[in-house]
């Protein structure tokens, strides 16, 4: 590890105290610790000063030190061990901490380097010209699956291109950084399968067939004293288990089975059951399982279809949208993202009842999608949604 020290003294402030609302925040924190343990809250004391300041001062180190009652050897210990924290001024609007560690390395680290090199400073820890942007190289994150990334503060930016990673750092200078979406940059759900899932794709599982009901003359009431059939489970448990009366089993190994009982005489109220079972069964109120109806293609919400364009819009592009589904809306003459960004709330309907999507469309806002790159493509897209299209 590297040597950490402190800021030069020309960067040191003066003092260092918690604002109103950290104040009492620290104050609940370190009750959470038993009596005698509350020095067990120094990291989260210096993470929130850092929060607050944007980087761990020494007068923020020896403000801790006191309030938990513990050396300011002790303090600085921390602080300089873990590289979470911040000893030296860094960006107000953004530090950017890439990963270089295997997996993001062979995914493209080198040039989320590059790019925060051109775009802030050549060197790590330096800040841009306006004091709003730095850098450094870290260890692992914990997001392999999803190399390369960045963190800024406390947010993760995943699946990165350089481009993405310059679209980010832009809206980070310019003050709007909350446009962009922590996570994935990429149509993906947390560490789930880029490209999206090739299982359990189907939206609504078929339920199970119930079974018909029986007409009551087709019931064969045993007589009194039939005898009770044994199935083979039964077989095997009385072999395997001690008999019912308690006795052991045989010498032989085999095991004594109970005497077999006679079947009871079905009762009034089972009879009157199978009776009302038949006859809801004739009546045609058997309940079974519906099957959703498909909207008619010749319905008059069906979203317009055109001649085939000489090149067709790239469906995929939309979130939500595989090669499968593009080609049924293809099929429905539907090639073009203007199309798709014009659908009113009917048509949207109609295609999420022919797809049987269940209000996916809706959830996944496609006319937002198809809206945007209708209008600049990818460039677009990225403008609107802070990630690149799939």
């Amino acid at each position: 590890m590297s040597v950490r020290r402190l800021a030069e003294d020309q960067f040191q402030p003066a003092g260092f105290s918690f604002n109103e609302q950290n104040a009492v925040w620290a104050e609940a924190t370190i009750a959470k610790y038993p009596e005698g343990r509350q020095q067990s809250a120094v990291i989260p004391l210096l993470m929130r000063a850092q929060e607050q300041d944007g980087w761990v001062t020494r007068a923020a180190i020896e403000f801790v030190a006191e309030k938990l009652s513990m050396p300011y050897i002790r303090v600085l210990e921390v602080a300089t061990f873990y590289t979470q924290f911040q000893l030296k001024p860094v960006g107000t609007r953004a530090h950017v901490q890439v990963c270089g560690t295997t997996p993001c390395m062979l995914r493209g680290a080198e040039d989320l380097i590059k790019v925060c090199k051109s775009k802030i400073h050549a060197e790590p820890f330096e800040l841009n010209a306006d004091g709003t942007l730095s850098w450094e190289e870290v260890e692992c994150q914990g997001a392999c699956v999803n190399a390369p990334m960045v963190m800024i503060f406390k947010d993760s930016y995943e699946d990165l291109t350089p481009t993405q990673l310059e679209h980010i750092i832009d809206r980070f200078e310019a003050g709007r950084g909350s446009d962009i979406t922590p996570g994935p940059q990429v149509d993906r759900v947390y560490s789930a399968p880029a490209g999206g899932l090739t299982s359990l794709t189907e939206a609504d599982a078929k339920p199970a067939a119930k079974a018909k009901a029986v007409p009551a003359e087709a019931v064969s009431v045993p007589p009194a004293n039939a005898a009770k059939p044994v199935t083979a489970a039964e077989e095997t448990n009385a072999a395997l288990k001690t008999p019912a009366d308690g006795k052991s089993a045989t010498p032989g190994g085999e095991a004594v089975k109970p005497a077999r009982k006679s079947a009871k005489p079905a009762s009034d109220e089972m009879k009157a059951v199978v009776s009302e079972t038949a006859a809801a069964d004739a009546a045609g109120k058997a309940p079974k399982a519906a099957a959703a109806a498909q909207p008619s293609l010749d319905d008059k919400n069906r979203p317009a279809a055109v001649e085939k364009p000489a090149t067709p819009d790239d469906l995929k592009m939309i979130s939500g949208v595989g090669p499968k589904i593009e080609g049924i809306l293809n099929g429905l003459g539907i090639y073009t993202f203007a199309q798709v960004a014009g659908w009113k709330k009917a048509e949207r309907e109609w295609v999420d009842g022919y797809l049987k999507f269940a209000g996916r469309i809706e959830r996944d806002d496609w006319v937002k999608q198809a809206k945007a790159l209708a209008k600049g493509g990818e460039a677009e897209y990225i403008k609107v949604f802070g990630k690149k299209p799939r």
